[in-house]
């Protein structure tokens, strides 16, 4: 097979909460005349970001187009799980002309590119491009760093001190590795918001990159879809924290499943949430909720402290009405208990 004929494959990731599943629904319901596939790379055991796709699928990408790999880091699970989902793709009848991989939040995109050489699809597919989504008040306000004010202080007392922090280099590796940044939820920042976080990405970036700013995923396809960037071949030009390592992991952060029972105000569950992320530094919860009296489900997405909810679609006939949200940070900020009780959660002790 020619490299004209390979497959063409963009890699969609971000920071937690940045919009990437928002800009992937939009892909689908704009496809430019594309079929389209679509990978999930969840983190935790709840396929909240497939199944919000598969309710959006149509005859460009249909539900069997979408496939969910929530075994862990794709790029940590290459020959268990990456090829066969490819190859499965590329078995499709008819085939899809492009293939969008939604990361995990917390995915180092240039090991993943590395995957694309693996002898059983390199002659195959090829990386479109990279494309990064960026949260334009939380990279104003540096939220990707814990403490940004103890860092700074550190800094000031002692200028040989530059101690980066996990969440810093997963944003600095995204940018990086990207052919494209799109500046997401421009409008919460506003103007200097949006100015500051186009002077931090300036900052993080090792090239002239485009930033483009986009609200609710509203973009052309032709814009981000056909960049022919074969990244795979240009992974020296994508540096990253984690060059010359072997392997990467994700230890710095931890999820967790907590089951709720059902709610009476949902208005109770978004004030915890609030609470968790102020005062235990927890980055992301996503998932769903029953409420009382509600035919439809309950979809939940929180980015710090900023909740957002929306009845996605009816429970189904014998679907327990109970909700499930995957709880997500750096590993010393995940405490069970506080966070279970905060979530009112309903759990039997053999889960623990």
């Amino acid at each position: 097979m020619s490299d004209l004929a390979k497959l063409p494959v963009t890699v969609i990731t971000g920071f937690l909460g940045s919009g990437k599943t928002t800009l992937v629904r939009q892909l689908m319901q704009n496809p430019g005349g594309k079929r389209l596939a679509v990978i999930v790379n969840e983190f935790g055991d709840v396929g909240v970001d497939g199944d919000i796709l598969k309710s959006c699928a149509i005859p460009d990408c249909p539900a069997e187009n979408i496939m969910e790999l929530a075994n862990g880091c794709i790029c940590c699970t290459v020959a268990d799980d990456f090829i066969p989902t490819i190859e499965a793709l590329m078995a499709l009848d008819p085939r899809p002309d492009h293939i969008l991989i939604e990361t995990s939040g917390l995915a180092l995109p240039k090991p993943l590119l590395k995957a694309f050489d693996w002898p059983d699809i390199r002659s195959k597919i090829t990386v479109d491009g990279v494309i990064a989504l960026a949260d334009a008040e939380a990279v104003a306000a540096g939220r990707f760093a814990p403490d940004v004010a103890r860092v700074d202080a550190q800094r000031l007392a002692d200028d040989s001190i530059d101690h980066e922090t996990p969440l810093s280099e997963v944003f600095e590796d995204q940018i990086s590795c990207a052919d494209i940044i799109l500046l997401t939820k421009p409008d919460l920042a506003g103007s200097e918001g949006v100015a500051r976080a186009k002077e931090v990405i300036g900052a993080a970036s090792p090239r002239a990159i485009p930033v483009m700013e986009v609200a609710e995923g509203m973009i052309d396809p032709r814009i981000i879809l056909g960049l022919e960037a074969a990244a795979e071949d240009d992974t020296d030009a994508r540096p990253s924290h984690h060059d010359g390592a072997d392997d990467h992991e994700h230890d710095d952060f931890e999820s967790i499943v907590v089951d709720i029972p059902e709610l009476t105000d949902p208005t109770d569950l978004v004030r915890a949430i609030e609470g968790l992320a102020r005062d235990h530094n927890i980055l992301r919860i996503k998932g769903y909720a029953a409420v009382s009296g509600k035919p439809m489900r309950l979809l939940v997405q929180a980015v710090g402290a900023r909740v957002r909810h929306q009845f996605d679609r009816p429970w189904t006939a014998g679907e327990a009405r109970h909700g499930r949200l995957v709880v997500i940070a750096e590993h010393e900020n995940i405490d069970r208990d506080v966070i279970h009780a905060a979530l009112g959660a309903a759990r039997a002790e053999a889960a623990e």
